[in-house]
């Protein structure tokens, strides 16, 4: 099914690069996030920050050189407006996070949904995509959303998130970088390819000059937006050679990587049943979520199903955690699936405050 989804979505590749914003993203839904030459945020941040990312290789993701000018400029004229969607867009932020998790996503990749919306879920651009994630019609509905006059699963939060996620994570399957990956998912992988193929590089700083002026720009908008949420870069704002490199032997997501052989000689497992959830489990057992779906692949799919057993297996000094908090996760992973329907009445919500901003 995957691989069939994977190739559905490369079919319309030229269709999916437009999701975001068809090479027009000045023309697609308006931002309230200010542009021009607002330098009322304090330009010093900006240093301050690059600063200790840069000197700071084990704990801080250093910012690409060729980065810095671009992203110093995005800092200056919309660091306010982002500093203070870190307060208002917390409940939706919350919710991004526990989906991507979910899929094995690093959870920095919500920081797409701001520069591709500004977080509003009714967000419309002239060539029709449409919610959070901007997702054009035919692609929203290969990845199983409902889009028509009269209902569009698009400006749901939750059902779009999902979506979104399932296409980032196919995207990385294919592309192996997350840089090349957001700028797939605004100019459509044929674009990353033709990139590739004309600069003989597979680097996005080598390759950029090859893409559209709009994916460019985008991926490098992206990394500004994390650096302004985060203080620092992390594995989404490197390429892969980058990540691995400065990143070895540190906590960096690895997709998908195998557990080794001692790793599972430190491993318990035990077998449960019952409505658990990836995350909640996770929280209690102070474990990343990537970790955590590394140890325990398509965990949630299983627990969701009618038989809902699995062969739970976590760090030795982990499963203690879980034993000791194990009837407070289950009550709070069944709360997390009741907060779907809560998910919607967040939604309504967000458009009262969008309507302050």
């Amino acid at each position: 099914m995957k691989r069939l989804l994977l190739l559905g979505i490369l079919c319309i590749g030229s269709i999916s690069g437009m999701h975001a914003d068809n090479g027009a993203k000045g023309k697609k839904a308006k931002s309230s996030i200010r542009s021009g030459n607002d330098t009322s945020y304090n330009e010093s941040g900006f240093n301050d920050l690059f600063i200790t990312a840069s000197n700071n290789t084990t704990n801080g993701a250093r910012l690409n050189p060729r980065a810095i000018s671009f992203v110093q400029d995005y800092f200056v004229k919309n660091g306010k407006d982002l500093q203070d969607m870190k307060d208002w867009g917390r409940p939706y932020f919350n919710l991004i996070d526990g989906i991507l998790s979910q899929y094995g996503l690093p959870t920095e990749l919500k920081y797409l949904a701001v520069i591709e919306s500004n977080l509003k879920p009714t967000a419309l651009s002239w060539v029709g995509a449409v919610g959070p994630w901007q997702l054009m019609p035919a692609t929203a509905r290969i990845l199983g959303l409902r889009v028509s006059r009269k209902h569009d699963e698009r400006t749901n939060y939750y059902k779009s998130t999902r979506a979104a996620a399932i296409y980032l994570r196919d995207l990385y399957s294919e592309l192996g970088d997350w840089l090349l990956v957001i700028a797939a998912y605004n100019g459509g992988t044929a674009n990353v390819y033709k990139a590739i193929k004309r600069s003989h590089s597979r680097n996005f700083w080598d390759l950029q000059y090859y893409l559209p002026t709009e994916s460019r720009n985008h991926v490098k908008k992206f990394i500004g937006t994390h650096y302004v949420f985060e203080g620092q870069g992390g594995v989404t704002t490197l390429t892969k050679d980058e990540a691995t490199q400065q990143l070895s032997g540190s906590s960096m997501y690895v997709f998908n990587r195998k557990l080794t052989p001692e790793e599972l000689n430190n491993s318990k497992t035990i077998s449960i049943s019952g409505k658990y959830h990836s995350a909640i489990v996770a929280k209690y057992v102070v474990m990343d979520p990537n970790e955590f779906n590394r140890y325990n692949p398509e965990f949630d799919k299983v627990m969701a199903s009618s038989n809902n057993t699995y062969d739970l297996k976590l760090p030795a000094e982990k499963m203690d955690l879980f034993a000791a908090n194990k009837y407070q996760i289950l009550n709070e992973s069944v709360q997390l699936l009741l907060n779907e329907d809560a998910a919607d009445t967040a939604q309504k919500n967000f458009g009262e405050i969008a309507k302050t901003k």
